[in-house]
Parts: C-alpha cells; sequence; structure tokens
C-alpha cells in the first residue's frame, strides 16, 4: 500500500491510497470523515460487482450508506442525471455533515463530485475508482463536471475529495479495452514530464495494457504523484496544470464529433490519438524530432490505441477546428494547445494560429 499526499495551498489536504483489497477496507477508512450518512453514487454495472463490499465494509465500520445508481456510460454525465442524483441527495435528506461517495469510473466521479460540490453549496465526497483511468486521472485533483451536445466537461467545478482508494483489485474485473483506454493516461504522464518513467512503460511495465496487476500499481503510482505535485501547484489549470490536457484539445474535439456513448470511442482512446497529433503537430512546428514522434506512435499502437485520425472516422477540419475552439483551455476564441519538445518536455502555447491547425487537421486527413 502506498499513500500519496495531494497538497495546494488553496484546498485541505487529503490522500490518495494504492493498494489491494481497498475496496473491503473502505469503511475503517471513511468512518473519521463521516460524521453523519453516506450515500453510495455508482453507476448500474459497478454496481453488480462491487457495492455489496462497500456497504458491507461501511456497516462493519459503523457508516450507513445508500446507493443511487445511474445507468453506465458516458451518457450519465448530463444535466438529467445531474438532476436526478442531486433530488435523491435531497429526498433522502443529507446535510451539510454527510458525505457522498463515488463508486466507479471517470463518468461516476465527475457526476457524483459535481452533486457534492453542488448540493447546499457543497459537501464532502469520497472518490473510490474503479477503472484504470480514473484512478490515474480524474479522481485526483478535484474536476468535476458534465458534457453537453457543444462539448466534453463544459458545465462543472472545482471540488476536491476528503479521500481517494484506488484498488488494483478492482482493475481485474475490466473488459480489455478499458484496461487499455486508462493506460493512455499512463502514458500521457509520461510524455509530459517523465521520459524515464515512460521509458519503462515501453519496455518492462508495458504488460500493464494487458492487465498485469504489478505494472498497473506501479503505473497508478507513478501517475498519481506526477499528477498530484502538478495539482499542488495549480489547483484550477492557471498554469502549469494545463499540461496535464496533452492530447486532450484534439482528442476531446474527435471525441465530441464521434458522439460520447455509441462505443465508438473510449475517452482514453481519444487522449491516445489526440498524443499523437500533438507530437505530430509539434514536429510540424519544428518543436520536437520525427523521431521522437515515431516512437510515441509505436508505443501507443503497442498498446492497442489508435494513432490516427482515419482509424476512428471521417471528419471535416472546420468542425473539429470549431470545437477546438470552444475547449475550455481557449482564451478570446484564440487555441491553446499542449505541445512537446520531446518525450517528457510538454509546454503550453496559447494564440496558436487556427489556420495552421485547419492545414495540420487537412493533412491529418480531415476534409477541407
Amino acid at each position: 500500500m502506498t499513500i500519496i499526499p495531494v497538497s495546494g495551498g488553496a484546498f485541505a489536504a487529503y490522500d490518495v491510497v494504492v493498494g489491494r483489497g481497498l475496496l473491503a477496507q473502505a469503511g475503517p477508512r471513511i468512518a473519521p470523515l463521516a460524521k453523519g450518512r453516506t450515500v453510495v453514487v455508482t453507476d448500474e454495472t459497478v454496481a453488480a460487482i462491487h457495492a455489496e463490499v462497500l456497504t458491507a465494509s461501511l456497516q462493519a465500520a459503523g457508516v450507513a450508506s445508500e446507493i443511487v445508481a445511474v445507468p453506465a456510460g458516458e451518457g450519465s454525465k448530463s444535466f438529467a442525471q445531474l438532476e436526478r442524483v442531486l433530488d435523491r441527495l435531497l429526498e433522502i435528506g443529507l446535510d451539510r455533515k454527510d458525505v457522498v461517495i463515488a463508486l466507479g469510473g471517470g463518468v461516476v466521479g465527475d457526476l457524483a463530485g459535481l452533486a457534492a460540490a453542488l448540493f447546499m453549496r457543497g459537501i464532502d465526497f469520497v472518490q473510490i475508482p474503479t477503472t484504470l483511468l480514473a484512478q490515474v486521472d480524474s479522481s485526483v485533483g478535484g474536476k468535476t463536471a458534465i458534457d453537453t451536445a457543444r462539448g466534453k466537461n463544459l458545465v462543472g467545478a472545482f471540488h476536491q475529495p476528503q479521500l481517494v482508494l484506488a484498488d488494483i483489485d478492482v482493475l481485474a474485473t475490466l473488459p480489455a479495452r478499458q484496461v487499455k483506454s486508462g493506460w493512455a493516461e499512463v502514458l500521457k504522464h509520461g510524455l509530459i514530464c517523465d521520459a524515464a518513467f515512460f521509458d519503462w512503460l515501453a519496455g518492462e511495465g508495458a504488460v500493464g495494457a494487458a492487465g498485469d496487476p504489478a505494472a498497473l500499481e506501479r503505473a497508478v503510482i507513478r501517475s498519481v504523484e506526477i499528477k498530484s505535485a502538478v495539482v499542488g501547484e495549480d489547483e484550477k489549470e492557471a498554469g502549469r496544470r494545463a499540461l496535464l490536457n496533452l492530447g486532450h484539445t484534439f482528442g476531446h474535439a474527435v471525441e465530441t464529433e464521434v458522439g460520447f456513448d455509441d462505443g465508438a470511442l473510449a475517452h482514453g482512446e481519444a487522449v491516445a490519438l489526440g498524443c499523437c497529433m500533438a507530437f505530430r503537430y509539434s514536429a510540424a512546428q519544428g518543436l520536437c524530432s520525427a523521431a521522437d514522434v515515431a516512437r510515441v506512435e509505436a508505443v501507443v499502437a503497442a498498446a492497442g490505441l489508435p494513432t490516427r485520425l482515419d482509424q476512428t472516422g471521417s471528419f471535416a477540419a472546420d468542425r473539429l477546428l470549431a470545437l477546438m475552439a470552444g475547449d475550455k483551455k481557449a482564451e478570446g476564441g484564440a487555441l491553446t494547445l499542449i505541445l512537446a519538445r520531446g518525450i517528457g518536455q510538454a509546454f503550453v502555447v496559447k494564440g496558436v494560429d487556427a489556420d495552421a491547425v485547419r492545414a495540420f487537421l487537412i493533412e491529418e486527413g480531415a476534409t477541407a
């Protein structure tokens, strides 16, 4: 078991606990935080697999809990499901001393976290991420949000959890595609600022993409260390935290265009594609070498993730560009991109020339 503290001047410190068997140990860890009742927000798929273990652990620790389950899938990150969860919290009669527990992947964590942020102007919540993507990324850092028809994560709030429990054992229940999707975010962390970590992921650690528990545990720990350090410096993405969005401006645009919940493109697949596009754009601007691009593409492809736009569908350059301009990092309609001078050397570029990006998208295979 490894405990990674997350702290910053603007929010109270909390721990991310990474290890095995943590779901069954959740009750004693949550009990000190739960002054009243708890509501476990989960999805229907996760509830059937993991809810009983969690609620039994809570009960044994003297913590009362109720389950609120939403449909599985990105479609639940919606105004309709947010309203449903909030109405249920009101119906149950939660107050400001109570705690929301998010049991699930990134969709559940984002939805439950936003509900906790809004309920009575903010109550405590705990993250118990059950997917690799959520363990290494969305459960840490306090970003909560829902999607809209105009883009992903455009309505939300910063609301830090009180505790994150990342149980490596629960990853064994994931479909292979979800493991690979989470692996994209792991690779992203190496690409941002840790070339040695990326080297390990490309070599000995590559078995993590296929579900090896030891490799997954090491990958989760290092990813959380990287993210916690960045979040501690820049909670609300005013500067360095934007680096964590490497690949996301390209990827979110593609993901929005494909559609969030038809199974055509998982979030991590969009991020993997976006990282490759960011490196290719960087090379086109003379920022990094063709050798770096080739290596990134090879490692991403070896993990079973997409590297090229035409692997995910057909797109219009102007439509993708419009979606990118609506990205949260855009300022005054001007594009902001996370680019790279090499593996482990990402940086933020504001005011990116839209015509250059449009030309690049056409080179990538989008229609003019």
